[in-house]
């Protein structure tokens, strides 16, 4: 049924078939950070409300840290207004209290980006998720769907399906997650000010995520298995100084030198096996980081000067972020216009200075993936896995969640935008007579291919909180299967 699905160009016809290839991969490693999500819907009328008797000035660009609740509003007003994604740590657990006191009650839903790709590749049908949990109590346990193919490690170091785990000496993580919607109007001091896309301000007090904290059971589990691919996050939530008087860089460091511990040969027939210099290789698993916003100057140079990985992913916001270190004056353009254009040019900076192999983006409307000559995967993979990854993550906006597999391709059908299809044309132009189009949304160039997809788009989306952990995670996996 899947077949009857809006084709643009024939790049969504194998959609059905690329999701049940999925069960060829053999293992997929989610680490770091797991935690729970509160979750809030905020009108612009609330918000103002909110910052009635604060200034201009309590408004202005700084840190993105929040020390009172002043800097609460000032994140949220500024996502508001721009219409963007930040995520801000909370130094104060007081104003934790605060939040849940201005802003709730809230829905609980599963938070970081491993505990959301951990559910998600878990119900697409990947054989073996193995996920990274700092903490989990009941409550957290809870919130991963009850599957047998989803499993982390109980008190004992013993691995078990996820779900039925309370490791009750642990303490709950929570994030909050205050979302707005496109259209909506707040005033402030005598200004209206009109929200121009839904998005989220994110919260965020969690001090075992914060320092990184691994469980040493499934660091010791995680040796003794194969994988196919590790997929990282959590970086962002480092400072440099922690709590415990260490460094952040350091903390990465030690991670990545667990890491490399991890996994083996687990590939199967049709699917792809490469190392993390992206070539074929068959020992090794495929490392992914997803960048997500990391507000720490210092963790944010280290990760992308050292981070030895295959492939990274990417939004408009973060992607900002990066340039804003390598080439500020892009960064500004890319600011300025978010479009197509200025961000190709700003993931291929990336690319060049980070040496990875696979370099995604995924901005409103349009996906766009970098693949180095010897990354082993086939373009036309590549914008499967991309086509994929759009249904999935459009379902997951129209339902608000996705609990049982007949929810994957809910989707299934919906036209691609046209905003999409508008910003696929002004990147054709950019490319240059060293790409030849292959085929629509396919070009191949002497160092590196660019397969870009114009995706779907939710007009009111019930959340969108995991849906570019959904994008990025299955636009790799996906790509992996060969159909």
């Amino acid at each position: 049924w899947w077949m009857h699905m809006n084709r643009w160009n024939g790049a969504f016809d194998g959609v059905g078939a690329r999701l049940e290839g999925l069960g060829l991969v053999g293992r997929v490693v989610a680490a770091f950070n797991t935690n729970i999500d509160a979750v809030v819907k905020v009108s612009g009328a609330q918000l103002g409300g909110l910052m009635q008797g604060m200034t201009a000035g309590q408004l202005e660009e700084g840190k993105r840290l929040i020390g009172a609740p002043a800097d609460v509003l000032r994140g949220l007003f500024k996502c508001f207004c721009g219409g963007i994604a930040e995520e801000w740590l909370i130094e104060d657990p007081e104003v934790v209290a605060w939040i849940s006191k201005q802003f709730g009650p809230a829905k609980m839903q599963m938070g970081g980006q491993a505990g959301i790709v951990a559910n998600v590749l878990a119900l697409c049908g990947v054989s073996d998720v193995l996920v990274h949990c700092a903490a989990l109590p009941k409550a957290q346990a809870q919130l991963f769907l009850d599957l047998d193919n989803l499993r982390t490690t109980d008190s004992d170091g013993q691995l078990t399906r996820a779900y039925s785990i309370s490791r009750e000496s642990d303490g709950e993580m929570i994030h909050w997650i205050l979302e707005f919607d496109r259209g909506d109007k707040l005033v402030f001091d005598g200004k209206e000010f009109v929200c121009p896309k839904s998005n989220r301000f994110i919260a965020t007090y969690d001090p075992m995520n914060f320092a990184m904290t691994v469980d040493a059971n499934f660091d010791q589990a995680a040796k003794n298995l194969p994988c196919d691919l590790i997929f990282l996050s959590g970086y962002h939530l480092l400072s440099q100084t922690l709590a415990d008087g260490g460094s952040g860089t350091a903390k990465i460091d030690e991670t990545f030198t667990k890491i490399a511990s991890w996994g083996g040969a687990a590939q199967k027939e049709g699917v792809v096996a490469q190392n993390g210099s992206g070539a074929p290789d068959g020992k090794n698993p495929l490392v992914h980081l997803e960048f997500a916003s990391t507000s720490d100057l210092v963790i944010r140079r280290y990760l992308l000067d050292s981070t030895n990985v295959f492939s990274i992913g990417l939004n408009e916001r973060e992607t900002i972020d990066l340039l804003e270190l390598l080439d500020p004056e892009l960064a500004k353009k890319c600011s300025a216009e978010p479009n197509s254009a200025n961000l190709f040019a700003g993931i291929q900076t990336i690319m060049k200075h980070t040496g990875v192999k696979r370099v995604q983006l995924h901005m409103f409307g349009l996906y766009v993936t970098l693949l180095a000559k010897d990354a082993a995967i086939k373009p036309e993979d590549a914008q499967g896995g991309m086509a994929l990854a759009s249904v999935v993550a459009a379902s997951k906006a129209l339902g608000g969640s996705l609990d049982v597999k007949e929810d994957l391709l809910r989707a299934a059908g919906m036209s691609v935008a046209q905003r999409g299809l508008d910003e696929l044309e002004r990147l054709a132009k950019v490319l240059g007579p060293d790409f030849r189009q292959a085929k629509p949304g396919i070009w191949l160039g002497p160092a590196f291919d660019v397969v870009a997809l114009p995706t779907i788009l939710v007009d009111k989306p019930l959340t969108l909180v995991g849906v570019g952990d959904t994008i990025s995670s299955l636009s790799l996996v996906g790509s992996m299967v060969a159909i």
